[in-house]
């Protein structure tokens, strides 16, 4: 058996072969254009979409849940770590920096204890005595964990924010800047991603206030972002769709409800270091922008 019929990068990489130029093969499977440089609004999916289209703003939307949970914490004045991984190592890294790891919301709610901090913004509705917390999911945390690195500023968007992550980003964008918004999408069974259509209804209530505050080019993807927000009838379509119902019929229609708050809330959380904090509560600091 050869290599490309063993290995299916490789059958993927000779499948490309067939129909593009042989230097493009050298760049790997991203090919030129996907990076949707030619336009400063860009969007694209899950956290490969968040590797393959740079830009000097990286804004995470994960409506159910991590960012809307993210956004209630904040709220709260809590510190946020986003983490990949939901075993020892959660443990690991919320002794190492002083905080409470939260649960998944299903086992939160197979323990029968509701002091249990979840993945489930309501849970953190009316939590007293957390400063830290150390929040994994395998979506929203997991890609805003990967882009720590990145080079690009993170920032958490969900719909309860959304305008507010806008107006924040605005003044950056007026000045140059490129901003990728990032739907994180939910996992099939298999682990491939299944895009949700909640988090483009998020993705596109930034994209479209972002448009109402400053002139700036956005790709089509963008567009049909924001073309997908105008059209959704909120809270009902929220309540209504693949993943509000999941939650739903399992007991947790008030996260849904929590979720489908359209500019409800004013923090904007950004990721400084490991975690997320409330960009109100930082320093003023010279800018990053690298025009991507």
């Amino acid at each position: 058996m050869s290599r490309v019929d063993s290995d299916p990068i490789e059958r993927r990489r000779f499948r490309i072969s067939l129909s593009v130029p042989a230097w493009l093969l050298n760049v790997g499977v991203t090919l030129p254009g996907h990076d949707q440089s030619t336009y400063r609004l860009r969007l694209e999916w899950g956290p490969t979409g968040a590797d393959a289209v740079p830009a000097d703003y990286a804004v995470v939307v994960d409506v159910l849940s991590f960012t809307t949970t993210l956004n209630v914490a904040l709220e709260r004045g809590i510190e946020v770590f986003p983490f990949r991984w939901r075993d020892s190592r959660a443990a690991e890294h919320a002794m190492r920096h002083g905080a409470t790891l939260a649960v998944g919301r299903f086992e939160a709610k197979s323990r029968g204890d509701a002091r249990h901090v979840s993945l489930s913004p309501a849970s953190l509705s009316e939590v007293e005595g957390i400063e830290r917390l150390v929040l994994p999911s395998p979506n929203g945390s997991t890609i805003a964990f990967a882009l720590a690195d990145s080079g690009a500023q993170v920032v958490g968007a969900s719909l309860r924010n959304a305008g507010a992550v806008a107006r924040w980003l605005a003044p950056k964008v007026a000045d140059g800047a490129s901003v990728v918004v990032v739907p994180a999408g939910e996992r099939w069974y298999d682990d491939t991603l299944r895009p949700a259509v909640e988090d483009l209804w998020g993705a596109g209530a930034v994209l479209a206030a972002l448009d109402e505050e400053v002139e700036a080019s956005a790709s089509p993807e963008a567009r049909m972002a924001i073309a997908a927000f105008e059209a959704a009838v909120l809270p009902l379509d929220l309540l209504q769709c693949a993943s509000g119902r999941e939650l739903a019929d399992a007991g947790f229609v008030a996260d849904v409800e929590i979720a489908a708050q359209h500019d409800a809330s004013d923090v904007v959380p950004v990721l400084v270091g490991e975690s997320f904090r409330d960009s109100t509560t930082l320093a003023p600091r010279g800018s990053h922008l690298r025009r991507i």
